[in-house]
């Protein structure tokens, strides 16, 4: 079978089920209601709407931005999520020993995969868009503040966090074909996502030294890649590397997880 074809076939595959939209459904609800309470919150106090001494006050240029950018700061997880459960799926339902029957070259199904992982992520990242940007200007506008919504800048934002989105699929489909357990493989996702990165990097804060190797991980490789995120709200963790070579990051995280997946779990014997 052709790359084509495995594609067609995957896409099938997974656009006949319920999880890509039940994760969207959940990505807009979460991203938007995170989006809603950090533009009253941070709108309100900017402008001084809440009085004085009421929260975090930011540069008015700055806020368009650390609020649109809440779809990657926050939701990455879901496209993590995704690639991860395109593979780890079949594990469960043991449906990959039809799939390598149908396509014996199994280097063709992990790239077909790929490749519809990476539309769900654009997928995806569109949504997640959508869900920051629009309750974010809304609450914008309604402060009298500008949205940047015309801004060259904001759009090239816009561009890196639909990249973003993308590239997390990816190292979402690596830790799948690393993980061949889904529950072991999602747990140990919301882990490090919800729990060690966030510790780290807050800790990182206060130790000195630590801000530099933290730069490099996932997650604040992917903050780097847009430009800005609410973290930046939290203690400073130092210089920040450059969006695209946090970009390149993001993207070898991807292929080592990939290539270690293909060499170990993915070229065994399944049954």
């Amino acid at each position: 079978m052709s790359l084509v074809a495995a594609t067609r076939a995957e896409s099938t595959k997974q656009f006949t089920t319920s999880m890509w939209w039940l994760l969207g459904v959940i990505l807009v609800a979460y991203v938007g209601f995170t989006a809603s309470a950090l533009g009253f919150a941070l709108g309100g106090s900017t402008t001084g709407a809440f009085g004085t001494g009421q929260g975090p006050v930011l540069a008015p240029e700055d806020l368009p931005g650390l609020l649109y950018s809440s779809a990657t700061s926050v939701g990455y997880v879901f496209p993590l999520l995704i690639g991860t459960l395109i593979v780890t799926s079949e594990f469960r339902h043991k449906t990959l020993t039809s799939t390598f029957l149908a396509t014996p070259r199994r280097g063709i199904v992990l790239g077909a995969k790929l490749l519809v992982g990476a539309f769900l992520g654009l997928l995806y990242g569109i949504v997640g868009i959508v869900a920051a940007v629009g309750p974010s200007s809304a609450f914008l506008a309604g402060f009298g503040l500008e949205t940047e919504l015309t801004s060259p800048d904001t759009w090239a934002m816009l561009g890196r966090m639909l990249l973003s989105y993308v590239l997390w699929v990816l190292i979402g489909i690596g830790v799948g074909a690393l993980v061949r357990n889904q529950v072991g493989a999602i747990v140990g996702v919301l882990v490090f996502t919800q729990f060690i990165e966030p510790i780290v990097r807050t800790a990182a804060g206060f130790i000195d030294g630590l801000s530099d190797a933290v730069r490099f991980l996932p997650g604040a490789a992917s903050d780097s890649l847009v430009g800005t995120s609410i973290f930046t709200l939290a203690a400073s963790t130092g210089s920040s590397l450059s969006w695209w070579a946090a970009g390149l990051v993001l993207l070898a995280y991807a292929a080592v997880l990939l290539a270690l997946g293909y060499l170990t779990t993915w070229r065994r014997d399944v049954s």
